[in-house]
């Protein structure tokens, strides 16, 4: 009977800021996290990902390559990025056929969204569960599949 190959979860090759926590087992390699930033458990980064200061990334959600988060935000648990469309009907080996993603700062967003490779403008808060299909071009509430404006953020003070 064969060997398989084994992948052991780590961390690997990261930049960390100051003031930086980590909950184990997470998996990130070739990321860079800017202060106090924190990762909840089962977390996979993976290369090329940027996270800013004070974001916090919770349990159970996967970032891919091609992903950059802002500051001040909030990644729910279960949070997943796509990179891939799987334009050919299949998922696309090549990293130069991956898109990218782009978070603004204070973004905040649900438990159990999909992200697809889209710019996401700063003051944006995304619904549980929604699919973020198109880029988001103005401060405020999304949510659904696909997710849409349902209203403003109220401001504070």
């Amino acid at each position: 009977m064969a060997e398989p190959k084994i992948h052991t979860v780590g961390i690997k090759d990261v930049a960390f800021g100051n003031n930086v926590v980590l909950v184990e087992p997470s998996n990130l390699y070739g990321c860079e996290l800017a202060d106090d930033v924190f990762v909840g458990p089962f977390v996979e980064i993976q290369r090329g990902v940027r996270i800013g200061a004070r974001t916090r990334v919770q349990s159970h959600s996967f970032i891919c390559e091609g992903v950059s988060v802002g500051e001040d935000c909030f990644v729910a648990h279960g949070v997943t990025f796509i990179n891939d469309l799987f334009q050919s009907g299949a998922p696309d080996r090549s990293p130069s056929g991956w898109k990218t993603t782009s978070i603004g700062s204070h973004v905040n967003i649900g438990s159990g969204s999909t992200i697809l490779p889209v710019s996401i403008c700063s003051h944006v808060v995304v619904g549980a569960g929604s699919v973020v299909t198109k880029d988001i071009t103005r401060p405020g509430v999304y949510a659904g599949n696909p997710a849409t404006f349902r209203r403003a953020i109220a401001k504070k003070g």
